[in-house]
């Protein structure tokens, strides 16, 4: 069922307790970032953690040590491409696992592509941009007011709102300077 609730004070300190568990078998040189809306401060969301985990190689993960602390891994996913952005499988390649002590989502991209850029300008951007934020917020409400009970329809719509979204946010970050942030 989707559900989205108001922004909990209490996501970053749960975000800093799945990582810190994650730490102990995550690959040497990974880097772990908390994306997502629960990742952007009085932003409405899916009562739902999600972690990013940027390695040079996705085979560096070990996924039985992830399932040892309770992350599944749900194989085959990628990331979709944004219209009109021919990108290679590669850019777009991920391992998914999801589980934890609570609700999480672990997204494990490698440094440098596509994917692993876009989860982390989106997020900057959203906690630089208020009312885009806000305007975000107000998309989910009503996608999952609508298809509370199908995944499928809330993304086949979420998804192409988002890219608009962050076409936006590239332009904001060729005026910020922005770069990649360094782990949480």
């Amino acid at each position: 069922m989707i559900r989205i609730v108001e922004y909990r004070p209490d996501w970053p300190d749960e975000y800093r307790a799945l990582a810190e568990r994650l730490r102990a078998v995550t690959p040497p040189g990974a880097q772990l970032h908390h994306i997502g809306s629960t990742s952007v401060p009085q932003l409405a969301a899916k009562d739902v953690i999600d972690l990013q985990m940027t390695v040079g190689s996705l085979d560096e993960v070990d996924g039985a040590a992830l399932a040892g602390i309770g992350f599944v891994e749900r194989p085959g996913l990628s990331d979709h491409a944004p219209p009109g952005a021919p990108l290679p499988s590669g850019e777009l390649a991920k391992r998914f696992f999801r589980g934890g002590p609570r609700a999480a989502n672990l997204h494990v991209r490698e440094q440098g592509r596509f994917n692993q850029r876009y989860a982390l300008l989106c997020r900057d951007y959203l906690r630089a941009q208020p009312e885009a934020a806000e305007a975000y917020a107000l998309i989910k409400r009503r996608l999952a007011d609508r298809f509370p009970k199908d995944e499928d329809a809330y993304y086949d719509i979420k998804d192409p709102v988002f890219d608009i979204l962050m076409a936006s946010a590239n332009l904001w970050a060729r005026a910020t300077g922005w770069r990649l942030p360094p782990g949480d």
